[in-house]
């Protein structure tokens, strides 16, 4: 079980950060592991971390794509990531988590 939090079309973003870090720390059973937030553009994003697949603090979430463009964060499992970065060939990855799978998937 992990936690995610969030605010989008930010006006205030120390403000938002803020209320997105509170909104974590309350969800802190969710996610024992890890817990962060990340500004990105007009958003905020907030996750708390069970870690199950990838116990690396490389992999907690929001997770950042190398360049800093994008950022997801989520509450699931892919259970065929293996299967789907083997056909992702092209790119570059630095975990070996379901999370960056999926950001790849995505990009």
């Amino acid at each position: 079980m992990c936690g995610i939090a969030g605010i989008f079309e930010v006006r205030e973003i120390n403000d938002a950060a803020h209320r997105v870090q509170l909104m974590i720390n309350a969800m802190e059973h969710r996610g024992p592991d890890a817990g962060n937030v990340v500004v990105n553009g007009n958003a905020v994003f907030g996750h708390r971390r069970l870690s199950i697949i990838d116990l690396n603090e490389n992999s907690n979430q929001p997770f950042l794509s190398r360049d800093g463009r994008y950022s997801l964060t989520f509450n699931g499992e892919i259970y065929n990531y293996i299967e789907l970065r083997s056909r992702l060939q092209d790119f570059d990855f630095q975990t070996e988590s379901d999370t960056e799978v999926l950001l790849a998937a995505l990009i």
